[in-house]
């Protein structure tokens, strides 16, 4: 059974345990695989605008994502989420749950469209389930992500329009 839940403060060592290992290994965030605990807590907690965490049947948490308006003023009504499951709780539904619970929370917060600005062209799981989930590729930027492990790949720009 996985559950989503807003994140509370007390959640953060385990949060870190989940983010840690995925900005360390390079291949999915264009942050720095050298990013401090402090700087990870800043972008993922204290920056969005909202940021939920995804258990499983026993209250472990095995995922996490968050929520922002992807520009801001005039184009704050367009979100951006990020998502990262426990590696070793992928397969088990986590992240379809969070991409679906990011929409719902997405519409309640007002946003009218989500937009995903750099998905990894070699993270295909994750491009096959957002277009499961109804996101379109509306853009290709050419080795924009300098993969840690294999160097420069392409991006891919995705978006979809939230049901009001």
């Amino acid at each position: 059974m996985i559950t989503i839940r807003s994140y509370e403060e007390k959640d953060w060592p385990e949060v870190w345990a989940v983010i840690e290992p995925v900005f360390r290994a390079g291949s999915t965030y264009a942050f720095s695989p050298e990013i401090s605990e402090v700087e990870s807590k800043n972008v993922w907690i204290e920056a969005p605008k909202a940021t939920y965490i995804c258990e499983d049947g026993d209250k472990k948490i095995i995922g996490t994502y968050y929520i922002k308006p992807n520009q801001p003023a005039l184009g704050a009504h367009v979100c951006n989420c990020g998502y990262i499951v426990d590696e070793k709780a992928r397969g088990q539904g986590a992240a379809s749950t969070m991409c679906k619970h990011s929409q719902e929370e997405a519409v309640k917060l007002g946003f009218k469209a989500m937009q995903y600005n750099l998905v990894v062209s070699t993270n295909e799981d994750a491009i096959k389930l957002w277009k499961k989930h109804g996101f379109k590729v509306i853009g290709v930027l050419p080795k924009a992500f300098n993969h840690k492990v294999i160097g420069f790949v392409d991006a891919l720009v995705m978006y979809k329009k939230l049901e009001t």
